[in-house]
């Protein structure tokens, strides 16, 4: 629904990533009043690379807040080509004396972010070095209609520096309205497995993995087989004595199997049974191994320890609820919603969408479906999700080119083109033919022409964007 009503909010944004620094742009171009919260010292999000790891916390479980955001490893490189990464009016071109290639490391990202952060001068409205403790209503009453909440923010700024300007500033506030763009690629999802609390020997999580070199002339065990437990474990296997991939076979695509047959030191194996105090890891099979490492890549979790909603939010397995859309709790839209929470997509074109519809929503141009809709609505996802066989904590995952599409109709969003699509689907394909060389040695060179005659790119080519 579409009016022609407009005001302006005091909004805050939290996280300064690719979610939340195009939803902060959209928000003021709406006319609202944005400040955008982020805890470390640039923006990026993920895309911030940071060496440093969660030290004595390897598995990354003991603590509310995590001391390091990122879980980028140094040698991540993009799974889909970069002409499809790019947010609407902002493409991801090339750029010389930089990462030129097609699927260019995580660096590359970080410096289209800063790109795009300075084009359109959103660094005004970010406070670094500053973390959101809590964010709750402030209303003692309130109704179903999100327009009427207010919301209490507080936050810690870390300040550096020598003498008396060193120290923590400690700033509580109240918005009109708060976007969750906090990310959900950080705190470790953790597989229950007898025998993990006895193990004695390493065992990590793939979010404090950087650098193959620590695991020199080791019998590693990997669990899990998805695009981090790939990359891993074909890293290791320059530098391991031995490596060892547990997953379903379901999760085993023909591409990895392929790597395997390759690597004299790679092998695959089924799901783990239970863990030995001497080091020992019994497989359900009945086969063993003597490992001096186990790497968990098995996934993250939603996680908002700051978000206190008297229970309207919460998370279920990783199914983050309810929301309409997964973007809008129906008791609190539109004063609260959440940028960047769906997973398989092209993610910074419907962070734009999703950015654009909250923005337009607070600014009263659009209006939700009733509370009874919109909870009907989500009823009928879980209920096609539970139909399908589809685990609760893979709620947020699309993998659905004609959803988004619908999602962006709300707005008038562009649909995503179908070049885009086809270069994304190709990327898979060749993925599936080589695993190891699928990022430089492609054969859809015409998706490619099409991609780079696209207005998308020649209206908008990189000379339009020199910082």
């Amino acid at each position: 629904m579409f009016t022609t009503m407009s005001q302006s909010k005091n909004v805050c944004v939290i996280g300064a990533g690719p979610s939340g620094l195009v939803a902060a742009r959209e928000l003021r171009k709406e006319g609202h009043k944005v400040v955008v919260i982020e805890q470390n010292h640039d923006i990026g999000g993920q895309w911030l690379y940071d060496p440093k790891t969660e030290g004595e916390d390897p598995l990354g479980r003991s603590t509310k807040f995590l001391k390091v955001h990122s879980s980028m490893y140094e040698s991540l490189r993009l799974q889909s080509p970069r002409e499809i990464m790019g947010y609407s009016d902002f493409p991801f071109v090339e750029k010389k004396g930089r990462d030129m290639r097609r699927f260019p490391s995580h660096r590359e990202v970080f410096l289209y972010l800063n790109d795009f952060c300075e084009f359109f001068g959103l660094r005004d409205m970010i406070r670094f070095n500053t973390r959101v403790e809590y964010v709750g209503i402030n209303n003692k009453e309130f109704c179903e209609v999100g327009n009427d909440i207010k919301w209490v923010v507080k936050s810690k700024e870390i300040v550096k520096g020598g003498g008396h300007k060193a120290g923590v500033v400690v700033v509580e506030e109240v918005f009109d309205a708060v976007v969750v763009a906090s990310g959900h690629y950080s705190h470790p999802r953790l597989p229950t497995i007898k025998g993990m609390d006895q193990w004695k020997r390493r065992q990590i999580h793939s979010h404090v993995y950087r650098v193959p070199e620590p695991f020199g002339n080791e019998v590693v065990v990997i669990v899990g087989c998805s695009l981090s437990g790939q990359d891993l474990s074909i890293e290791l296997t320059g530098v391991a004595k031995q490596v060892y991939v547990s997953a379903k076979s379901a999760h085993v695509t023909q591409g990895f199997a392929k790597v395997v047959a390759k690597h004299h030191n790679l092998h695959l194996r089924p799901l783990i049974d239970c863990l030995h105090e001497d080091g020992r890891i019994l497989f359900v099979d009945g086969s063993s191994v003597i490992a001096d490492t186990i790497i968990y890549c098995t996934g993250y979790s939603y996680t908002f320890p700051f978000l206190d909603t008297k229970g309207m939010v919460t998370v279920d397995d990783d199914r983050v609820g309810p929301l309409y859309e997964h973007t809008f709790p129906p008791s609190l839209a539109p004063s609260l919603s959440f940028v960047g929470i769906p997973r398989k997509l092209i993610g910074f074109p419907f962070f734009e969408s999703q950015g654009k519809w909250v923005a337009q929503l607070l600014s009263g141009k659009r209006k939700l479906p009733s509370w009874e809709e919109m909870m009907q609505s989500i009823k009928e996802l879980y209920q096609t999700k539970d139909a399908s066989g589809i685990p609760k904590h893979n709620t947020h995952d699309l993998a659905d080119f004609e959803y988004c599409d619908r999602y962006g109709d709300n707005v008038g969003f562009p649909h995503l083109e179908e070049w885009k699509k086809e270069l994304c689907l190709s990327a898979l394909q060749n993925a599936e033919v080589n695993l190891e060389t699928f990022r430089d040695v492609y054969d859809d060179f015409e998706l490619l022409q099409v991609a780079h005659q696209s207005p998308h790119f020649t209206q908008l080519g990189p000379e339009a964007f020199e910082i």
